[in-house]
């Protein structure tokens, strides 16, 4: 934290000096590893998860459906909960969310992993397991969705609007890194003791470190955009954040001071009509990108003759995992910064290239194969996410984009309520008709946002 002008005592520090990070100056590369890690950490600990839990499901004896269901209470909660924590992060700054994040992740992997446990040594029915579980993986639904909208919003307002894409693609990236490292461990994570439910114990212990290094290493924060020329009162803090009168806002070019009456920032909706076409690309494209994750390890144990033998499942499909994540990386690592991708162009290139990994997807029948399919669709979807969420970013001023976060991160888990359990469902009666269904959303996407999402060289522009 910069210090204060010990000169003038009676002064409150300005934001700049409280916070050395000011929108024109780079965020340290310090600052970007840890956020990268909050984020990197809850990804491989949920893929962990996922690479599992079609092996817990079968091992447990229940329908498929049943598995992808007691996700859906937990995605309810984040589409409800994630706009409040991004509102709330512009008030109490994005380090306390991304800590309660961060505490809602460990709570909830700790518990799961605890209930499963009983379940599978057969202490718990498994209907009763289903139902601990979806209550407890709730607690990441609820709290967990406070810290992606605050890293979000933390990266997004202090980078200039021409390198923002690549620097919210980093940031998204760390998901894809950690779907990288999330599956690979997985089946080392399978302890003798606690089985199938190792990587749920193990995650929570690493997010415990995560949690403790957020602590010590990122500084406090107060928003420098979502109150501007307002005090922050009790019980948001103590102190009252000032700027001088003749510092301009960025996007606007008025004033902001003492002597100016505060704006704060507007409440966004799902339909604001500068987001309208970013949010329907993101609902269409995320629920085929949902549906396809959703049906991913249940075709593997299928195509690979290993429903017989559930925790010989791990291992195959934390490698299919693995190889749609990496090719993830490839995409926000590689593609779109060297080809200096904007938003429409990742988003309708991005689907498309999905639909055709999708078609691969789904008439593989071995390992390679299979793997060659999803990383073609997992290629897809990583440059059409972060094209989604810069294009999103991007359509709204710098004090609202605690608001577009939220949204952005709503969006996000919207896919996940119903589109994961009817992928499944419809994968379990047709495979044509799970894999038809989501080629389609994809061509939604590609002809919808052809139409509507405004072109590249208008949304990466300065604004004055």
């Amino acid at each position: 934290m910069a210090e204060a002008d010990h000169s003038a005592p009676e002064q409150t520090p300005s934001i700049e000096a409280r916070e050395p990070n000011s929108p024109n100056r780079p965020i340290s590369r310090n600052r970007m590893t840890l956020l990268f890690i909050v984020m990197l950490v809850t990804a491989a600990g949920n893929t962990a998860m996922q690479s599992v839990m079609p092996s817990v499901g079968t091992a447990l004896n229940v329908d498929d459906v049943w598995i992808s269901l007691a996700y859906t209470w937990s995605a309810l909660l984040w589409v409800i909960c994630a706009p409040i924590w991004a509102r709330r992060s512009d008030q109490r700054g994005r380090k306390a969310m991304m800590a309660l994040g961060l505490v809602g992740f460990i709570v909830s992997m700790g518990l799961c992993g605890l209930v499963l446990w009983f379940g599978l040594a057969g202490l718990l029915p498994a209907i009763w397991t289903l139902i601990l579980f979806a209550i407890f993986r709730a607690l990441y639904g609820g709290f967990g969705s406070a810290a992606p909208p605050a890293v979000q919003a933390y990266v997004a307002s202090r980078t200039p609007r021409s390198e923002r894409t690549q620097a919210l693609s980093l940031i998204a990236s760390s998901f894809g890194l950690g779907t990288v490292i999330g599956p690979a461990l997985a089946p080392l994570l399978v302890f003798p003791g606690l089985g199938l439910v190792g990587p749920f114990v193990a995650f929570a212990a690493i997010g415990i470190a995560a949690l403790i290094a957020l602590r010590i290493w990122l500084p406090n924060d107060e928003p420098q955009f979502a109150a501007r020329g307002r005090a922050f009162g009790a019980p948001y803090g103590t102190s009252s954040p000032d700027r001088s009168e003749d510092e301009e806002d960025e996007e606007t070019g008025q004033p902001n001071g003492p002597g100016t009456a505060a704006v704060p920032a507007k409440r966004l909706s799902w339909w604001e009509p500068r987001l309208r076409p970013w949010v329907i690309a993101g609902l269409l494209g995320g629920h085929a990108h949902a549906m396809v994750l959703g049906i991913a390890g249940f075709l593997v144990l299928d195509r690979l003759g290993l429903r017989d033998t559930p925790a010989e499942g791990a291992g195959p499909v934390g490698l299919v995992l693995m190889c749609g994540a990496i090719a993830t990386l490839l995409a926000q690592w590689g593609v779109i910064p060297r080809m200096n991708l904007g938003p429409r162009a990742a988003t309708l290139w991005g689907v498309a290239l999905a639909a055709v990994g999708v078609i691969m997807f789904g008439v593989a029948q071995d390992l390679h194969s299979i793997s060659l399919g999803y990383a073609i669709a997992s290629l897809g979807f990583g440059l059409f996410r972060p094209g989604f969420n810069a294009g999103a970013s991007l359509a709204v001023s710098r004090a609202e984009q605690g608001e577009a976060s939220g949204v952005v991160a709503s969006i996000t888990g919207a896919a996940f309520v119903f589109a994961p359990a009817l992928g499944v469902w419809l994968y379990g009666h047709s495979d044509w008709l799970g894999f038809g269904l989501i080629v389609g959303l994809c061509a939604a996407v590609f002809i919808n946002g052809w139409r509507s999402l405004a072109p590249d060289e208008i949304t990466t522009q300065a604004r004055r």
